[in-house]
């Protein structure tokens, strides 16, 4: 059944978009580079276009590093330099130990104290300085090497004209930890990336593990006693299973994200492919997206975005394929427990005998209160399966008749690098696979691909752990049963595993297939190669495309399962739009219709359950509803409800914020599948079930009250239209933010919050861009940054692809040589 859709009008500011992208796309060549032999500058030079977008020209990757770093740290320093601190287990000395660190994927973080005892670890055991050693793909290839001797060249380079002092970005001026870098500071930083999959559950519990009755620690002058591991009471495996399940189904919702679709030859409408882009990344600190245009002549012509600080570019496009990421369903880290002695709980069983837990002492600086320096030394135990943790995410693990140890797929994963180094040369899917398969570095993410030939790819060809469905049988303890196999009934929570450790026959076994030790073959793991589509927004692979579903191991994500509101309204939306059953002119995607994909913010939860509430509002006695002994006089929100026809989170939206208080309170904090559907869940129908909101269910009732009740409390007008709660504020000005939370269903996802005290937006649509191409020609691409290229508030665009994206605008982008001398706002850097 077709959807209703707003009607085909298309904002002015994308038909503009569009319509300067057709004509520019008339003109010029791929990039050739200014020199007369096509070899590329001799120096390094960086051509700055609209909205301060580097476009990037070199003869040879170190040149193409050094601009890259160059440009990056004129746009972002003091992120970039906190980001070393942090990996330099340095924020304790500089900052002091109890403020707030965030090493993995959310912002929450851990305490500066925890993230210097875990990086400070990394750097005792050489991890980093042993993967460098060793040849690719397990170290760097040559071009990454070349490429990050220079972007340390381009940092420091930077740094050394301005000094400390002279940084604009008031957040590090003068700032002591301001310092040049080196390359091992750059490596840290890119491996710090490829493990934080695993970094937010489970550093805690690593850097506070302690046998019964001691203390982790050796508490620092002038501090309270560390905290004691005592005796507790184990929880039941049900138990335990639960709470992590639930926990690690919240820090799901409240970190990172993304939709990704490639569109086919049999999608699109006036070429040959196109690529949607849209992952969902914090809107401050270290994971930060930075767009940058990179090329060498004869080897390289890619643009798009990466973290950072990472000299390439991780989500973008070349001439022939543009591909993005989107957040996978894998957990890139395995459990094993491990049974104790009870006399002596550092000694562990293993195939009948005892063996000692590794002991290490590890210690950082801190700054007391008063500004002197202490130092805190923290005993952290391993086996031979990894580090001891006793919680994940927030969760006790008791170590008391057994711990649990934890194997990080990633922690001997700098691959990644050599991924990203060979997506960005691929001529088309098959290489994108190729790169995939044969580095398998990819850390935690699926990638979708489309290229010039036609062809959408969807592949889920990542670090995995070797864990065959056979194995997981054998080996999973109780809890792990629990986690592993039912974490079904929450969609998008990723299948963990926790083995039985007192055999050894449990460890991950090598496959002769992997790239190392421990890895699932890349041959078991899915992918998908379509001409109509294929997408994802962070379910598991199963249905990448509904006509074609995908088996796979079940530690990489479940199947027969409901899906996410945001897969049911991918899916939808690609389908309607190829069916021409939307409401829109014509069949398949153009650069129009892929724009109103995410900027019609469009609510797949209001599609599904919005008429059923407001009979449900219709419906009450004088409209009253009880709350908590209150009665709440519902009726005003009735008409308010009912005039929202267009289901959108646009900013100018009236009922979109009652609507979401609603469904907040609706879901508390349980999978869709759970709530009063009329039509359950089906596997055979995932996309259209569960469906039917039954009006007459108590919860309904309750639910509306109390989202009336917090809204009115709160003073905020049940009609308030949407900009006047989601903003942020940028040199005082207030600028609206579309989109909303990815329960809703909304594709445009945004997770507002508070940042400084003021309202922001802690994590959502960050880099978006989408791609067409054509038989022949340069790609055609639209884009916008949607937190602009720089956090220094001084910076002409801190907050000038932030207006662009509030008013749903697109960057028209400047691919070819003729296009980047063509732009009005040239200005022209060289690095002599």
């Amino acid at each position: 059944m077709a959807r209703r859709r707003r009607g085909a009008r298309l904002p002015v500011v994308v038909a503009a978009a569009v319509a300067v992208m057709s004509t520019m796309a008339a003109t010029g060549s791929p990039a050739t580079g200014p020199a007369a032999d096509g070899r590329g500058p001799d120096k390094p030079t960086i051509r700055y276009t609209e909205y301060g977008i580097p476009h990037i020209i070199a003869s040879n990757w170190e040149g193409l590093g050094t601009g890259y770093g160059y440009a990056a740290a004129k746009d972002n320093i003091c992120t970039l330099a906190d980001t070393y601190l942090m990996v330099d287990a340095q924020r304790s000395r500089y900052l002091g130990p109890d403020g707030r660190a965030s090493p993995g994927q959310s912002q929450n973080g851990t305490s500066n104290l925890n993230s210097d005892l875990y990086f400070q670890r990394i750097k005792d055991n050489r991890v980093v300085e042993r993967l460098l050693d060793q040849p690719a793909p397990n170290g760097p290839e040559p071009e990454v090497k070349e490429a990050i001797r220079g972007y340390v060249q381009g940092y420091n380079r930077y740094l050394a004209e301005t000094g400390a002092n002279g940084i604009t970005d008031p957040a590090c001026r003068g700032a002591a930890w301001v310092r040049p870098i080196t390359e091992l500071d750059v490596y840290r930083h890119a491996h710090a990336e490829i493990i934080m999959g695993s970094a937010d559950p489970l550093l805690d519990g690593q850097v506070n593990a302690a046998p019964p009755g001691a203390s982790a620690s050796a508490a620092r002058p002038g501090s309270a006693p560390a905290p004691t591991s005592a005796p507790e009471p184990s929880p039941s495996p049900e138990e335990t299973a639960a709470r992590i399940r639930e926990a690690m189904a919240v820090s799901r919702e409240q970190s990172m994200g993304s939709n990704a679709l490639a569109v086919g030859s049999q999608g699109v409408s006036g070429g040959t492919s196109m690529m949607l882009a849209n992952p969902h990344f914090p809107w401050q600190g270290k994971n930060r997206m930075w767009q940058s245009h990179l090329t060498i002549p004869g080897k390289l012509n890619v643009s798009g975005a990466s973290l950072l600080g990472l000299p390439a570019v991780n989500i973008g496009y070349n001439n022939d394929v543009a591909w993005s990421h989107t957040v996978a369903t894998v957990a890139p880290f395995g459990l094993f427990d491990v049974q104790v002695d009870p006399f002596d709980p550092t000694k562990y069983l293993v195939d009948g005998a005892w063996e000692r837990m590794t002991s290490q002492q590890v210690g950082v600086d801190v700054r007391n209160a008063d500004g002197s320096l202490g130092r805190v030394t923290r005993t952290l135990w391993s086996t031979r399966y990894g580090p001891i943790t006793t919680s994940m995410q927030g969760q006790p693990l008791p170590w008391v008749v057994s711990a649990h140890a934890v194997r990080d797929v990633n922690m001997d994963n700098l691959r990644a690098l050599n991924t990203w180094f060979r997506l960005d040369q691929a001529k088309d899917v098959d290489e994108v696979v190729s790169a995939l398969e044969t580095t398998q570095g990819v850390p935690f993410f699926n990638t979708v691909a489309s290229d010039r030939g036609g062809k959408a790819l969807y592949a889920d060809i990542q670090a995995t752990p070797n864990i065959t469905d056979e194995h997981a049988r054998s080996c999973l303890t109780l809890t792990g049963q629990l986690l592993f196999n039912q974490s079904l009934r929450l969609p998008n929570v990723p299948p963990i595993s926790i083995f039985d450790g007192k055999r050894s026959e449990c460890d991950w076994p090598d496959d002769p297939n992997a790239v190392a030790p421990g890895l699932l073959d890349p041959r078991k793991q899915p992918r998908l190669i379509r001409s109509d589509f294929v997408g994802n927004a962070n379910d598991s692979a199963w249905l990448a495309n509904p006509e074609q579903p995908l088996s796979f191991p079940r530690v990489m994500g479940d199947t027969g399962a409901p899906r996410s509101l945001r897969t049911q309204e991918l899916i939808l939306t690609a389908q309607n739009r190829i069916n021409g059953t939307d409401g829109l002119p014509g069949r398949g995607f153009t650069p129009e219709t892929m724009g109103r994909l995410l900027f019609a913010d469009n609510s797949r939860a209001a599609d599904l359950a919005l008429n059923a509430t407001v009979a449900m509002c219709r419906s009450r006695p004088f409209g009253l509803i009880l709350v908590d002994g209150n009665l709440v006089n519902v009726s005003e929100a009735c008409p308010i409800l009912a005039a929202w026809t267009d289901h959108d989170y646009t900013s100018s939206s009236r009922g979109s914020l009652l609507f979401a208080n609603y469904w907040y309170f609706l879901l508390g904090g349980q999978g869709i599948e759970k709530l009063p559907w009329r039509v359950p869940f089906d596997p055979k129908d995932p996309v259209h079930t569960p469906n039917s909101l039954d009006p007459d269910h108590s919860s309904v009732r309750d639910a509306f009250g109390r989202a009336v009740f917090a809204m009115r409390k709160a003073g905020i007008a049940l009609n308030a239209p949407l900009s006047d709660v989601q903003k942020v504020t940028r040199g005082g000005e207030q600028i609206p933010i579309h989109g909303s939370i990815g329960q809703l269903g909304v594709l445009n996802v945004i997770t507002p919050g508070q940042v400084d005290g003021k309202p922001d937006v802690v994590f959502g649509s960050s880099f978006v861009q989408q791609v067409r191409f054509t038989a022949d020609g340069p790609p055609q691409a639209l884009s916008v940054l949607a937190y602009s290229q720089s956090a220094d508030p001084s910076s002409p665009h801190h907050c000038d692809q932030t207006k662009l994206f509030s008013a749903g605008g697109w960057v028209t982008e400047r691919f070819t040589e003729d296009l980047i001398a063509a732009s009005p706002a040239l200005r022209v850097v060289v690095l002599d």
